[in-house]
């Protein structure tokens, strides 16, 4: 872990890798595995980029796992999910 894009994309994979854990431990889940693949594909594809000196794409995927996460997977939505 020499870059900074080898730490952000590993917080953002692990934080990935907790809602997924978080997620599966509900008693009826509704993602799937194959709805973290695409982000955590770009977490891979961004830190490669970034660590070859493409700084703009490395940055830009990037911003489209944390949007892709943000907007599918929805991690803040489920709060109160389970309060009457």
């Amino acid at each position: 872990m020499e870059t900074v894009y080898d730490w952000v994309t590993v917080a953002v994979f692990a934080g990935l890798a907790v809602l997924f854990l978080q997620r599966s431990s509900e008693e009826e889940p509704q993602d799937k595995i194959l709805h973290y693949l695409p982000p955590a594909a770009g977490c891979a594809v961004s830190n490669y980029l970034g660590n070859e000196g493409f700084t703009l794409p490395a940055v830009g995927l990037l911003v489209a796992v944390m949007a892709y996460i943000h907007f599918v997977l929805k991690p803040f939505d489920r709060s109160n999910a389970g309060r009457d």
